[in-house]
Parts: structure tokens; C-alpha cells; sequence
């Protein structure tokens, strides 16, 4: 796999580091997961859960060792320094400053492992003004001016359905990683990455930021290309009050669209511009798809040159044959479904690891790894500066000792 021989000491919690680290994982990096000792990572406990392991863990954490310490305490400290010494990357989320206090800042690491990539992931980045403020992916996204774009048909901006300042950063933080390791190798030195999920969000609108940098005008949103403007870029309701999507703005779509619904006259109306002058294609279509249910429309385009797609719930996506056959949504052996990684390689595919770690589960084999003594390890367990999982905690979060390609299926 592409990151053997890679090893990764994640000390990040809740979304963007997490998943950027599995997907390091599930393509052969080691990650090793540095948990507090009393509760660990908070995901373990948030929303549903399946035989007392969270959905939300299970998908941002299979895969991974996790090493309990209390990074508190000086024996704790030095565990983690000599862990990260024969390591590679480090990835923290701390709200920035808050590395540099406990000991783990990247000017304290570098000193003692110069070679290290260490990526800082914070929601304003380590300066500005904005940099030592308290904030999650909605607040990021309203400063971002992102979610003044999120409107919903009452005109108010609404919570998107997707953490967009999360998924962006991780994103972009794995492609400065990987820069950072590519580089490495001619210099032999690390990086520091100042990752900020504000930054991202600006880097992921260019689409959108026309009438802003032109006039500084805020756009029309329900006008906007993108945004609702277009009649063939946009959401309609059926009979059966659900909703279909259509997703092409090409003058070939309108042409092949309005002709099979028996309106090719409207055809040279889908030439102008978003906005207005579209509002009667716009009416025509939110009258045509109220004719007919969800399920009678997916029937009709069936095979039909047309960008149309059914508003799919949850559930019905992870039911979908496509997202199935493809290894996007795959389901292991209990039974449990998991969330696949789009990162496909046709040689030296990565690995789906379907076991997440139970809290310190490998702490002990670990600190063995940097040449502790048992009777180091079993002081260091009586100090309380690292916590072994029971066996009991161990069953619940293995799944099996089967693994899958990916882009394969269970």
C-alpha cells in the first residue's frame, strides 16, 4: 500500500484530523491515536451506537492504534516525545497556543525530531485576528460567509447537511501532508502546515464569488447560477411530496429535457441568464414534476441523457446498488456499515481495516515497541499516566480480522 511504513501520531479529536488520518490508515500508515486516559475521544460517545461503540467513532477511527496517556504528567510527556521520534507525521487540532503549553508545539518537537511533518488544523489558523476564538464548523462557515449562501425557500440561512469547514480541511491538510513527505525525502527535514478550515472554505468558492469581487455585491442566491438562479439547476417537488434534483446547466441538457417533456419552445429561454428571465422554464418544470411521484420520475429518465437525480435520504443511499458496487458504503461481517475511502489506487490498492480501537487498547504493546520495561509499563499503568483497554472493551469494537480492497465490497 502507498503509506507503509509511514507512522502517523494523530493527536486530534472530533472530524477533520480523525478522518484525514484514517484515510492515511486504510492506505497503509500506521496511526497511532494519543487518547486522554479518563474518556479519550469525545466521538466515542456521540449519537447512535451499535453494541456500545459509536457510528460516529467507528467511521473516523477503524484501523487505528490507540495509546492512552495523560499528557500531564512529565512520564506522559516523554512517552509521546519518544513515541514521535520514530515517527513521521503529527497531526493536532488544538485550538492554536494550546500545543506549545502542554509541551507538544511544533517548535518543541522539531527540536528533538527535526524530520517530522506537523500539521496544525485550527479554525482561523495561528494568526489574525481571529485566531484565538472558540468555534465549530457552523460558526467557521457563517464568518466564512459560506452559509450566508446556505438559504433555504423562507429566505433564512440554514445548518448545511455537510461539516464543510471539517471535511474541507481534512482534505486539503492530507494534500499538505503528503507535499511535506514528498519533499522530505530530498531534504530531510519536516514542515510545519498552518492549516486553518476558514481558509479552506474561501479556497472551495470560487464559483460563487463573482458579484463579492467584482462590486462587493452579495449575491441574489435564489437568482445565482449556482445557487437557484438556473431552472435546470435546481430542486423541484413531486406528486408524492418528495423531490428531484436537476444537476446540468449545458444548453444540450435544456435542448434533450425540454424537448422529451413536449416544450421546445422554451428552449432559447434557457440561453439567458440565471435569474428572472428563466422563470418560466423554472415554472413549466415546477409544474411538470408535481405530475408525477419520485419513484415515477427515476422510471421516466431512466437512461436519458439528462443530469436528473432523485433527493435520496440517507437511508435509500446506503441502500443504493452504485454506492455499494463501488466500495463506497461497505458493511462488514456484524453486519455494521461503514463509510468507504474515495481514494482508489488501480496499483497498490489500500486496505479497509473494519476494527476501530478501543480506548487504549495498544498502549502497553506500544511503549514495549520504545524499549519501556514491563516494570516501567506497570508503574506507568499504577501512576494512571496510561490506561489499557479491557479485553471486554477490545470484543466490542473488533469486527474481524477480514479486510477488503479498497473500492471493493464485503
Amino acid at each position: 500500500m502507498k503509506l507503509e511504513g509511514i507512522r502517523v501520531i494523530d493527536l486530534s479529536r472530533f472530524l477533520p484530523g480523525p478522518m484525514l488520518t484514517q484515510f492515511m490508515a486504510d492506505h497503509g500508515a500506521e496511526v497511532i491515536k494519543i487518547e486522554s486516559v479518563d474518556e479519550g475521544e469525545p466521538t466515542r460517545a456521540v449519537g447512535e451506537m451499535r453494541d456500545g461503540v459509536s457510528v460516529f467513532f467507528a467511521n473516523s477511527s477503524r484501523g487505528k492504534k490507540s495509546l492512552a496517556l495523560d499528557l500531564k504528567q512529565p512520564a506522559g510527556l516523554e512517552a509521546l516525545m519518544r513515541l514521535i521520534e520514530v515517527s513521521d507525521v503529527v497531526i493536532e487540532a488544538f485550538r492554536p497556543g494550546v500545543a506549545g503549553r502542554i509541551g507538544v508545539g511544533y517548535q518543541q518537537i522539531s527540536a528533538r525530531a527535526p524530520h517530522i511533518v506537523y500539521a496544525s488544523i485550527s479554525a482561523f489558523g495561528q494568526s489574525g485576528p481571529y485566531r484565538d476564538l472558540a468555534t465549530h464548523d457552523l460558526a467557521i462557515e457563517a464568518m466564512a460567509g459560506v452559509l450566508s449562501l446556505n438559504r433555504g425557500r423562507d429566505g433564512e440561512p440554514a445548518i448545511p447537511g455537510l461539516p464543510a469547514a471539517d471535511m474541507l480541511a481534512s482534505m486539503v491538510t492530507l494534500s499538505g501532508v503528503m507535499m511535506a513527505l514528498l519533499r522530505r525525502k530530498e531534504t530531510g527535514r519536516g514542515d510545519f502546515i498552518d492549516m486553518a478550515m476558514a481558509d479552506c472554505l474561501l479556497a472551495a468558492i470560487p464559483n460563487n464569488l463573482d458579484t463579492a469581487m467584482a462590486g462587493r455585491r452579495q449575491p441574489n442566491v435564489p437568482e445565482a447560477r449556482s445557487l437557484g438562479g438556473n431552472a435546470l439547476y435546481a430542486i423541484y417537488a413531486t406528486k408524492d411530496g418528495d423531490w428531484i434534483a436537476l444537476g446540468g446547466q449545458e444548453m444540450k441538457f435544456a435542448v434533450n429535457l425540454l424537448t422529451m417533456l413536449g416544450r421546445p419552445d422554451l428552449i432559447d429561454i434557457c440561453k439567458l441568464p440565471p435569474g428572472k428571465g428563466q422563470h418560466p422554464v423554472r415554472d413549466f418544470l415546477t409544474e411538470t414534476f408535481r405530475t408525477k411521484t419520485k419513484s415515477e420520475w427515476v422510471a421516466y429518465f431512466k437512461g436519458r441523457d439528462i443530469p436528473f437525480a432523485p433527493v435520496q435520504t440517507l437511508p435509500e443511499m446506503l441502500e443504493d446498488a452504485h454506492f455499494r458496487q463501488r466500495g463506497a458504503v461497505i458493511t462488514d461481517e456484524r453486519g455494521w456499515d461503514h463509510i468507504g475511502n474515495p481514494i482508489r489506487f488501480t496499483d497498490e490498492p489500500g486496505h479497509t481495516r473494519f476494527d476501530a480501537p478501543a480506548l487504549g487498547q495498544h498502549s502497553a504493546a506500544i511503549l514495549r515497541e520504545l524499549h519501556y520495561s514491563e516494570g516501567e509499563i506497570a508503574k506507568l499503568q499504577e501512576d494512571g499516566t496510561i490506561k489499557e483497554a479491557t479485553q471486554e472493551d477490545i470484543s466490542r469494537h473488533t469486527g474481524s480480522d477480514k479486510t477488503i480492497p479498497i473500492g471493493g465490497a464485503a
